[in-house]
């Protein structure tokens, strides 16, 4: 059996252990990625429902963004821009879906590409896209506790006018977030399937808790005004790219920590080569039709656009809610749910980002590998992973006291760093998949574990039990990629024509920094020790027994 024909790794380099598990699904679907199960398989389908919709929060997500959207767009730009984001994101997520049904392991992008890319590129491409997935991971606690941080002191400013936010009150109160998560996720980690179905019942319930009072209480806008009214407050000079860079804000609520993520919980996931695409596929629907009707309620709510921009609230839901509710007590309750669910997102993206760096560094990708790979034997979590997430979260919170905006073009990181890494193993996925490389096991035999020479010539991949088939699958790769490709690049533009020091985006210098900084790395230390995902279970003989 050819093993390193699918991971791209060197047996010299390889760690080859063969183990004695029982043979049960989630084992054999593991060894197919050539690993061995290690974390406890605590989730089930509802759970990992719930984890994905807590971590997307998306129309808590697309209600706080929403000022980016009503400043380069308008209220029909945004209305319009939140069901082309949800579109596109479910194209994504399905074809993520797949790769996850394939190989269901924690490490996700980074593996598959080692996978999917051509043969000389495949050890470099895998390491620069697990490096940018990590940095994607860090930045997303550091966005959600960024967000719960901020809202918080804007909720204390609706009620105490006379108190002026301070970067460093946000530093503070975003210390006080991540330690009470990182409690969570390591003392109370075994009960986190119950602290994600507690999520997602806060989730649904907080939705009609704010829908409910707002639609009822505030009065509804002209539906003409809201569903025609395109804006330019960025001085673009055209509306159409104006609707194109407020795009990013829909889009980064949709993939609020993408997200995507129960991917990176897989291997803690009852069958998890169907339960894992059905949780993400199933998470989008549900946040792009809560996350869509949100937003159609509060452009009803909204009154005018233009003095709505005018406020110098850093959040325009905030002055919606108290308007239309007309009692700032009435938002102040409202959006301490918000702020819970924040605080939730926060809880789920250390776990995910935690789960990613030991994956990573299980397959030596990262400096101290051999310490950030284990795994505690009473909980089975991996404790020194999470205490990376948070430290790292604490340290970038620093930045915000000295530059709110050098801070967000970290935090951007969660759309860009995804992005980026999904493109990683969209586009190979898209061409093996036009040439005809990867196997039906319904068509090549249901008896095939592992795909070799042997059994299917010219298909070095299989199928998992869960897929889009036909041209039907390759018109829904084919979108995914576009929507990544176009989403992306506006999303490294300023918000305004003519930009200072101040206000430029520096997003796209951060996505170079980590990429070009992890070539180098691997260049003059990586590569001695990094050959792509290691095998530990060779695959055949766990099958024979």
């Amino acid at each position: 059996m050819e093993m390193n024909r699918m991971y791209g790794s060197k047996e010299s380099t390889a760690s080859h252990e063969v183990v004695a598990v029982s043979l049960d699904r989630d084992t054999l679907a593991l060894a197919r990625a050539g690993k061995k199960a290690v974390l406890k398989r605590r989730f089930g389908l509802t759970s990992m429902i719930g984890f994905a919709c807590s971590i997307m929060i998306t129309w808590e997500g697309m209600i706080v963004n929403m000022g980016l959207a009503l400043e380069n767009g308008g209220p029909a730009g945004l209305l319009y821009g939140a069901l082309i984001t949800w579109l596109g994101t479910l194209c994504v997520f399905i074809t993520m879906g797949e790769l996850s049904s394939m190989l269901p392991t924690a490490g996700g992008q980074y593996h598959w590409a080692s996978i999917l890319a051509p043969g000389p590129s495949k050890q470099v491409l895998s390491y620069i896209t697990g490096w940018i997935t990590v940095a994607a991971w860090v930045a997303a606690p550091t966005a959600a506790a960024y967000l719960t941080a901020t809202l918080m002191q804007e909720l204390i400013s609706l009620n105490i006018p006379a108190y002026q936010p301070q970067g460093w009150h946000g530093t503070l109160i975003m210390w006080a977030v991540l330690v009470l998560a990182v409690v969570l996720n390591t003392l109370l980690g075994p009960l986190l399937p119950v602290m994600e179905l507690l999520f997602l019942s806060l989730h649904v319930l907080g939705f009609f808790a704010v829908l409910i009072p707002l639609v009822n209480l505030a009065p509804h806008g002209n539906s003409h005004d809201i569903w025609t009214t395109f804006n330019d407050g960025g001085n673009w000079g055209s509306k159409g790219l104006a609707f194109f860079l407020g795009l990013q804000g829909n889009a980064a609520a949709l993939l609020e920590t993408t997200l995507t993520r129960s991917k990176q919980m897989a291997e803690e996931v009852k069958s998890a080569d169907s339960n894992v695409a059905k949780s993400m596929v199933l998470a989008v629907v549900i946040n792009g039709a809560t996350g869509f009707a949100m937003l159609v309620a509060f452009m009803y709510s909204a009154g005018p656009i233009d003095e709505l921009l005018k406020s110098e609230s850093q959040y325009p839901f905030i002055d919606i809610i108290a308007n239309g509710t007309g009692s700032n007590g009435a938002a102040a309750v409202l959006v301490s749910i918000i702020i819970v669910m924040n605080f939730c997102a926060t809880v789920s993206a250390i776990s995910s980002g935690s789960r990613m760096i030991w994956s990573f560094s299980r397959d030596q990708g990262l400096p101290f590998w051999k310490y950030l790979r284990r795994v505690g034997r009473k909980n089975s979590i991996p404790t020194l992973a999470v205490i990376v997430v948070v430290t790292c979260a604490a340290l970038l919170g620093l930045i915000q006291i000295g530059s709110s905006t050098a801070f967000n073009d970290v935090i951007s990181l969660v759309l860009e760093g995804f992005f980026a890494s999904y493109l990683c193993v969209l586009l190979p996925l898209l061409y093996h998949r036009i040439k005809g490389n990867i196997a039906d096991p319904e068509v090549d035999g249901n008896e095939i574990f592992f795909v070799d020479e042997s059994s299917t010539p010219n298909k070095p991949f299989m199928w998992g039990p869960w897929r889009v088939k036909g041209i039907f699958g390759i018109l829904n790769n084919a979108i995914a990629c576009i929507y990544l490709i176009v989403v992306g690049f506006f999303s490294f533009w300023p918000p305004g024509k003519g930009p200072t020091a101040e206000s430029m985006n520096y997003s796209s210098l951060v996505l170079g920094a980590v990429a070009i900084g992890s070539f180098v790395y691997y260049l003059v230390w990586a590569r001695k020790t990094y050959s792509g995902p290691i095998v530990e279970v060779e695959a055949q003989r766990l099958r024979q027994g």
